[in-house]
């Protein structure tokens, strides 16, 4: 990862995934969180993010509804549980800051959860992640 972009929200929301992902085989919110942002950094003194924090809390606390919401907008005979995991965790990931995040516009958490698809999963993973979220863009005007 370029220097630039260490930090930055795109970064975080990385990390948040990590971080949500592993939770998928257990542990605490707070520790996966703190690993995976201090994993590849230098020294010993690093405070997580609190936007990190909040996403993968809110994330966690929301599950149900946001499982839901998925399985709501999939194709007729898909159920969540045929997603892949990654898959499950970007889609959750990037409703959440839909649906929770005013701040961030719908069209910008589509497309950091695209790009997300885009490093962990493939193409089809992405152009399916855009349909799917994108159905959830409230417009902005």
């Amino acid at each position: 990862m370029t220097r630039h972009f260490i930090d930055s929200r795109r970064d975080l929301r990385e990390r948040a995934f990590q971080a949500l992902f592993s939770l998928e085989f257990g542990g605490e919110f707070v520790d996966a969180a703190n690993h995976t942002y201090i994993y590849d950094k230098e020294g010993d003194e690093h405070e997580v993010p609190v936007f990190i924090l909040n996403l993968v809390n809110g994330v966690l606390d929301h599950q149900a509804e946001l499982d839901e919401l998925i399985s709501k907008h999939l194709k007729q005979g898909w159920s969540l549980s045929r997603l892949t995991l990654t898959d499950k965790t970007i889609l959750r990931l990037g409703l959440y800051e839909m649906k929770y995040f005013e701040e961030t516009p719908d069209r910008v958490a589509v497309n950091e959860a695209i790009e997300i698809a885009k490093k962990y999963s493939d193409e089809t993973s992405s152009r399916f992640i855009n349909g799917l979220l994108s159905q959830f863009i409230e417009d902005e005007s």
